[in-house]
């Protein structure tokens, strides 16, 4: 049963509470939009999701249902309850504007970074030097050479990942507003949040 719903317009952010057990839905409405996600416990802001604790954790870069994603303090933070993509990102850091201005020649673009600092800010969360989040639904491909790639996202319209908290749990998730890359295939649309 859903008792809360949001719609992340396209390029924006939103923060909410989770409580322990809580699970939220994130979807992605139209398809190929990744939705960038942190989470930090909500009474010690220095514990936080953290995508390399989670991969040492797991000894996996990717992740499927029944699986934990760990904070920074190797603590359960959330766990996989239902994928329907399979494919999401945990090495990429947050775009921010010094991204677009140093790949794209861009100057006060939009991002990841900006986006999610604003929506933890009702929280008094102080803005990180840099957010590493848990890349929903972006495709990120390492080839055997080494060389890193992101490719088009996987996820079809209505596709979603359901994650249970298992702490307390701030959250911020941002609709990435790169439309300069195939990241979100050179467009960006709406990101759906249900509180189940």
């Amino acid at each position: 049963m859903i008792t809360q719903q949001w719609l992340i317009p396209a390029t924006e952010g939103l923060s909410l509470q989770l409580k322990k057990g809580e699970v939220v839905r994130i979807t992605d409405v139209a398809g190929e939009q990744v939705a960038d996600f942190v989470a930090y416990r909500a009474d010690d802001f220095s514990e936080r999701l953290d995508p390399s604790v989670t991969m040492d954790a797991l000894h996996a870069m990717k992740v499927k249902p029944g699986d934990v994603i760990y904070s920074n303090k190797y603590k359960p933070m959330l766990t996989i309850v239902k994928d329907t993509v399979g494919t999401h990102d945990f090495i990429n850091s947050a775009c921010r504007p010094e991204m677009y201005e140093f790949l794209y020649n861009k100057r006060n673009h939009a991002s990841c970074y900006m986006n999610l600092n604003n929506a933890l800010a009702q929280f008094d969360i102080p803005a990180p030097d840099q957010h590493y989040p848990f890349n929903l639904f972006m495709n990120t491909v390492i080839k055997p050479s080494g060389q890193i790639r992101i490719e088009k996202p996987l996820s079809k319209a209505g596709d979603s990942i359901e994650l249970r908290a298992e702490m307390d749990l701030i959250v911020a998730i941002s609709a990435c507003p790169c439309e300069e890359s195939i990241c979100n295939g050179y467009k960006c649309t709406p990101i759906a949040v249900e509180l189940l």
